[in-house]
């Protein structure tokens, strides 16, 4: 399908024709890469320790099992058994709200490429993008870049009181006992995302948030979070890491996690034993990223609404 014909869709067979083809393309740019596509499963016995993240779980057999909220897990333990670079493009579940950018079952594409850096992704997002409209060019600034411009605070030295007094008074909030992580988030999204119609790339995360990212340090010699993710049309697409390889630091930000849902009352999580042992096995060096395919859709056919571009968006009654 070429970039003329990805356009509007306003049937349910043009809709599927669409989706047909934009799932071609994305096999196209992978294969001319030489880059293999990874079955895995659906179900697994752990779920992601992201506070931010609440898996799907379901019953079998007695015990709790989940619907996989990512393919992370099963890809980095193929990638440490030996595998090479490898991508995904299947369904994905996580147990939020429906909304006009949220569907508890979604399309995601995930790709890890052996011997990346953030910045080495960085450009193959800006290709893969171009694969799908030529005219594209990816923005880059990061976090602290933006953050400045639109919140008037660095995000890097920011406590959370003054994080929370200038939420007060730009958003009218009336929280005040919230972390850092909090105010940076919400600040973020309310003040910055909205200013990011065109294709961006945000990069260099405040340490607090690394997830399961590298740190590192910036231009100015700051610690950040070897991160970044891709904003398009306001709406945030991908998530991408300079992926951690060390086995303790895994483990110790696992028991971060679980401290932090735990503040939040949200259940822990089990550790997942077997993506610790694929890092103490010896997980490569590597980057990966995450991104939202029906967003995708959205953005290229200029849709406000998930649901525009689902055949079968989920009806809770």
């Amino acid at each position: 399908m070429s970039a003329t014909e990805l356009t509007g869709a306003s049937t349910l067979n043009e809709l599927l024709r669409f989706r047909a083809g934009l799932l071609a393309k994305i096999r196209e740019f992978f294969a001319l890469r030489g880059l293999m596509e990874v079955e895995v499963p659906v179900i697994g016995p752990s779920a992601v320790s992201d506070p931010h993240i609440e898996s799907l779980a379901l019953i079998l057999g007695g015990k709790y099992y989940y619907l996989q909220s990512s393919p992370e897990s099963f890809i980095k333990r193929l990638l440490a058994q030996g595998c090479d670079s490898l991508y995904y493009l299947g369904k994905a579940f996580r147990c939020e709200e429906q909304g006009a950018r949220h569907n508890p079952e979604f399309t995601m594409l995930e790709w890890y490429r052996l011997g990346y850096s953030d910045t080495e992704l960085m450009q193959e997002v800006d290709e893969f993008f171009k694969s799908l409209r030529p005219e594209l060019s990816a923005e880059r600034f990061s976090y602290a870049q933006l953050f400045e411009t639109w919140v008037g605070l660095n995000p890097h030295t920011a406590t959370a009181e003054q994080l929370c007094q200038v939420a007060r008074q730009l958003l009218a909030v009336t929280w005040t006992d919230m972390d850092k992580n909090f105010w940076l988030d919400l600040l973020f999204s309310h003040l910055v995302e909205p200013k990011l119609q065109a294709l961006t790339i945000v990069y260099d995360f405040p340490l607090s948030q690394a997830a399961l990212a590298k740190k590192g340090a910036d231009v100015l010699g700051r610690d950040v979070a070897k991160r970044f993710e891709v904003f398009w049309q306001g709406i945030e697409l991908a998530n991408a890491y300079w992926e951690l390889t060390d086995a303790d630091e895994m483990y110790r930000r696992f028991t971060e996690d679980n401290k932090k849902r735990e503040s939040m009352n949200k259940s822990n999580i089990k550790l997942d034993k077997k993506l610790l042992r694929a890092h103490q096995d010896g997980l490569p060096e590597c980057a990966g990223i995450a991104l939202g395919v029906d967003r995708l859709a959205m953005c290229l056919l200029g849709s406000k609404n998930i649901r525009d571009v689902m055949p079968f968006p989920l009806e809770l009654d």
